[in-house]
């Protein structure tokens, strides 16, 4: 249980912190909440990870990518986000659809596509069970 919380406060906190919303506080510009972890008993030295991620209208993070190790399956729950994977399009996913981020992958956009409504999603790792972050800013 403590490891769980560790790793939520440690993933909430890289991904606030490259928040961008010009005028908002990096603490209101995402929601993240850790909702599972479980190592995979026929994987040894992986587990998987839900991670609930809430933008409000209009926000967005800066730029990032994952742990080398990660391969990441998300679901759009609510409202709809543009999301741009390492130099391919910007594309716009909706309730119901999903993407995914291979290990290496640049997350290059990643921004709520509605000014009035929030966007939700769950975002599924699969990971090193010893990968403690999840969220690395790009350096420039």
């Amino acid at each position: 249980m403590i490891k769980s919380i560790i790793t939520a406060l440690a993933f909430t906190a890289a991904l606030a912190g490259t928040a961008a919303a010009d005028d908002a506080p990096a603490a209101e510009a995402a929601k993240v909440k850790l909702v599972y972890e479980h190592e995979l008993p026929n994987v040894p030295g992986k587990s998987i990870r839900g991670v609930m991620v809430e933008y409000g209208p209009g926000l967005s993070t800066e730029p990032h990518t994952h742990p080398s190790s990660a391969f990441i399956y998300a679901t759009v729950l609510e409202g709809s986000i543009r999301i741009q994977i390492n130099d391919g399009p910007v594309k716009v996913y909706r309730a119901g659809e999903n993407f995914t981020e291979m290990p290496g992958d640049r997350h290059m956009v990643s921004a709520n596509a509605s000014e009035t409504e929030p966007v939700k999603f769950l975002a599924v790792f699969v990971v090193d069970t010893d990968q403690r972050d999840l969220t690395f800013p790009i350096k420039d």
